[in-house]
């Protein structure tokens, strides 16, 4: 058997046994990554190969699933065709998607190509919520590999762009954001000494994006109330300078250990009070509500989240990003400002959720009614972003 076939037959059985669990799981990747490492037979350019079509079957699951069963070679096939061009993925993909043309950028061209649905790539309740869903532009940048985005936390970044100049890899600056740096997808930056050193932090450029839409100023004390591992916690740090306090709280401690870890090697321990559960007299100058959500707008990241996540699961989200926002309310001081943030595209969790808070809360008005970051418009996840001031004790 060719090298190709006998990887063809490795993937088919990889993804035999995620098959049970892709539409349920939300928390696939994880399963992804311990199915993998735990396979001695698998070297690191093999796990980079098995991702890249998993990944991509994932992505194109309804023009991949009917196929496993009756005709799985030519299930391969597809998976080959439709994976990211790269160097783990270039020789199984011109071994294995032989007779079929070039793959095109656009979706409806691929589904022409193989006698595919292209509006089974949306599920149907998305396109209620977010309008254009299952239309370019969108579609095609949901459906890509999503680059990997840097800031830097340095003001100097010559000795980051020299180590990775030095290691051959070809960065971008964002025309957008100072400070926000594109990688290629899968690059390992985490041995860096410019990540190890604190110069440099992983944070998606549509995250960053965030807190540059609500203008946080240097100075003044913010509750971070759902920081999780810490990602925005960190960027506001920044942003707050020296005389700035974050205060960063999360219902998970495993979240907030990690959290801790990455302010120790950022440098910036002493801006953030982790777990810290005392509110500031007069309540704090702001408070970011950045929500569990359904996750839509990570969706290149998370293709998985496309057919896990229902009408219903959007609906429960946006009952508990509503309580989020309510029970966060009281702890911003006179004038200050309560900015709420999803990685969700859906209306229900956005303008639903911002339009429900300010018809129930009078002591707030809106400053950011509601703004939406799409992914194709800055190259990365989609976000949400709504900012209220408070007006009244």
């Amino acid at each position: 058997m060719s090298r190709a076939g006998s990887q063809q037959r490795t993937l088919l059985e990889i993804l035999g046994r995620l098959r049970p669990h892709w539409a349920t799981d939300a928390g696939l990747p994880g399963r992804i990554d311990s199915l993998l490492g735990g396979d001695r037979r698998l070297g690191s350019r093999d796990r980079r190969l098995y991702r890249e079509l998993i990944y991509a079957t994932l992505r194109y699951l309804p023009w991949i699933e009917p196929l496993l069963g009756p005709d799985p070679r030519e299930a391969a096939r597809r998976i080959a065709w439709l994976a990211a061009d790269t160097p783990a993925s270039r020789e199984f993909r011109a071994e294995t998607a032989g007779g079929l043309p070039a793959c095109p950028a656009d979706a409806g061209e691929k589904a022409r190509i193989l006698g595919a649905d292209v509006e089974a790539l949306t599920p149907f309740w998305f396109r209620a919520e977010c309008p254009g869903a299952s239309l370019p532009p969108l579609r095609e940048t949901l459906l890509s590999r999503a680059p990997l985005w840097l800031r830097l936390q340095t003001g100097d970044p010559a000795a980051v762009l020299s180590e990775f100049d030095s290691l051959g890899w070809e960065w971008r600056p964002s025309p957008l954001l100072p400070g926000a740096l594109e990688l290629p997808a899968g690059t390992d930056v985490s041995r860096t000494r410019a990540y190890l050193s604190g110069l440099v932090e992983i944070q998606d450029i549509g995250s960053q994006l965030v807190l540059e839409a609500v203008g946080a100023a240097p100075g003044g004390h913010w509750l971070d109330a759902c920081a999780g591992s810490g990602g925005k916690t960190l960027q506001l740090a920044s942003l707050l300078g020296a005389a700035g306090r974050v205060t960063a709280r999360d219902v998970r401690p495993a979240a907030l250990e990690e959290l801790s870890r990455r302010a120790a090697r950022a440098g910036l321990g002493d801006r953030i009070g982790i777990g810290d559960s005392v509110d500031p007299q007069g309540g704090f100058d702001a408070v970011l509500v950045d929500a569990p959500c359904s996750g839509s707008g990570t969706w290149r990241r998370a293709p998985h989240l496309r057919w896990v996540t229902t009408a219903a699961s959007v609906a429960a989200a946006a009952l508990l990003q509503e309580r989020l926002l309510v029970e966060s309310a009281p702890r911003v001081r006179v004038g200050g400002i309560l900015a709420y943030a999803t990685c969700s595209l859906c209306r229900t969790e956005n303008e639903g959720v911002a339009g429900s808070f300010l018809a129930r809360e009078g002591n707030f008005e809106a400053v950011i009614r509601g703004r939406t970051l799409l992914p194709q418009s800055h190259d990365g996840d989609g976000f949400f972003v709504a900012t209220f001031r408070r007006i009244r004790a």
